[in-house]
């Protein structure tokens, strides 16, 4: 997958572009649908596959405070390649957000792209106070001489699938609910930081991430699979603030463990992903005290994960020994 960073000339010749546009804050079931209906049709056509999307949300730039998102810019960008997008467009709001509906469409998705088809999520607005529906799109479309499809939208237990209400369910630890409405497991991604190097006192060297403003489950000590260079491996994750060596109301971080993997990770971008929690964040009285209930979370987790493996959509199955 091409990735291409601002309105700047294309990389290669489109032939038949087919886009869409927004934010896929999760990339979820709903907005899987919409990116597989680009790309096939795309290669009905003998054409590319073209997602826009923005390096900030536009929801945080329209209030003007930040947000936190279920996947940053870098994680929703694995996922169009894993849906196998030919080119991710990533785009600065603010280059866009003065256009008005019309001139969104004239100057950007065909004068700049090209579009031959467009393809639009039931909600999708566009253009400056949102002017722009599928309507107008629909209208557009004859004018300039592209063709316009929809996705209806997908539902979860009868409920419409949305990033809010996958963000709800992560931040109140209902992993089994985001999961349902993702289609996938929750997931976070972060680069690797320096952290206290406790953990490798201990005998459970970790890995600090910086998750670049993901959203995270509550605190505590999670069974986990991290996703290193193609590669995933069982994990212990800990999320919290450290209670047993950090004064009350410290920093939340987010550790790592990861089973039969030894090697210098700084700087590194890795992909967590949550499989269940086993407890929640505690305070020890000594680090032996913890170190003792380390073993018995290896234990647990050896002992119900450690002859199972990761399907390519992060359901976790049971290989047969």
């Amino acid at each position: 997958m091409d990735v291409l960073y601002g309105i700047k000339p294309l990389p290669n010749k489109l032939h038949w572009p087919v886009i869409t546009v927004g934010g896929f804050d999760g990339v979820h079931l709903g907005h899987q649908k919409i990116i597989q209906e680009t790309r096939d049709w795309a290669a009905e056509r003998g054409g590319e596959s073209i997602v826009i999307t923005f390096e900030r949300h536009p929801k945080g730039i329209l209030s003007g405070s930040p947000l936190s998102f279920i996947t940053s810019l870098e994680h929703r960008l694995v996922f169009f390649q894993r849906l196998g997008v030919d080119l991710a467009v990533v785009l600065d709001f603010n280059e866009v957000a003065s256009l008005e509906a019309e001139d969104f469409v004239s100057r950007l998705i065909v004068g700049w792209l090209g579009t031959k088809g467009w393809v639009m999520g039931f909600n999708f607005r566009f253009g400056k106070d949102k002017g722009g529906d599928f309507s107008l799109a629909s209208r557009l479309s004859q004018r300039y001489g592209f063709q316009l499809r929809t996705c209806p939208p997908v539902k979860f237990k009868g409920d419409i699938i949305s990033s809010t209400s996958i963000r709800e369910a992560i931040l109140m630890g209902e992993l089994e609910t985001a999961e349902g409405m993702l289609g996938r497991a929750v997931s976070i991604l972060g680069t690797v930081v320096r952290g206290s190097g406790r953990g490798k006192g201990l005998g459970y060297p970790t890995a600090n991430l910086d998750l670049h403003h993901e959203i995270k489950p509550p605190d505590g000590v999670y069974a986990t699979w991290v996703t290193i260079n193609g590669k995933d491996y069982l994990s212990l994750t800990n999320i919290g603030t450290r209670p047993t060596f950090e004064r009350p109301g410290g920093e939340t971080t987010t550790e790592v463990y990861i089973i039969d993997f030894d090697k210098d990770l700084y700087g590194e971008v890795l992909e967590v992903k949550f499989v269940y929690k086993l407890r929640g964040e505690l305070k020890f009285t000594s680090a032996e005290a913890l170190k003792a209930q380390m073993d018995k979370d290896k234990e647990e987790l050896l002992s119900r994960l450690g002859k199972k493996t990761l399907t390519k959509g992060g359901a976790t199955t049971i290989i047969l020994s």
